[in-house]
């Protein structure tokens, strides 16, 4: 995610800042909601979040924890590959 908002603040600070809010509150509720969004057709094993018209979050709910996989740009080809 670092770098995604890295590329974003070079173009443009203030929407860099947006972006980073955006995410940061669309998996905050995960702590608390981990089954709330569908599981991932891209990516089997894994749940997608449309965090933003143009960024999905997938990640994995495991016994003690949720893990953020990654953040990823809408356009991107899937399947993403084994991970």
């Amino acid at each position: 995610m670092a770098t995604i908002i890295g590329y974003v603040a070079e173009r443009n600070l203030a929407a860099a800042f947006r972006l980073w809010q955006t995410l940061k509150n669309t998996v905050v509720v995960l702590s608390e909601h981990p089954y709330l969004f569908k599981e991932s057709e891209r990516m089997p094993g894994y749940r997608e979040i449309v965090a933003h018209p143009n960024y999905l979050v997938f990640y994995r709910v495991l016994a003690d924890r949720v893990q953020i996989e990654m953040v990823a740009h809408a356009r991107r080809l899937y399947p993403l590959g084994n991970r």
